[in-house]
């Protein structure tokens, strides 16, 4: 009947604290990670796209590849959207 924290409160607080810990580095991870949604009529190319990328780039983009082509994918999709609503006027 004293006040002290049993050991495995004890155990269980620090399973509790690592838990979070894990849980808060994936969002962190998966705030980084950008998705890209290919949009096309079947047989335009997506999934060449997508092994191209794989082929070529195996092992990822480095650091600076991502910031050089980092604003050229901004203003591509941009351009894209913008196409896309303005053509919706006309439908």
């Amino acid at each position: 009947m004293g006040c002290t924290v049993s050991a495995e409160d004890k155990a269980a607080a620090e399973r509790s604290k690592m838990i979070d810990k894990n849980l808060w580095e994936d969002g962190q991870k998966a705030a980084r990670e950008v998705k890209l949604l290919l949009l096309g009529a079947g047989e335009s190319g997506k999934s060449t796209i997508v092994k191209q990328i794989k082929i070529i780039h195996e092992d990822g983009y480095s650091e600076e590849e991502c910031r050089q082509y980092r604003a050229v994918v901004y203003s591509n999709t941009i351009q894209s959207i913008m196409a896309i609503l303005k053509a919706m006027d006309n439908l």
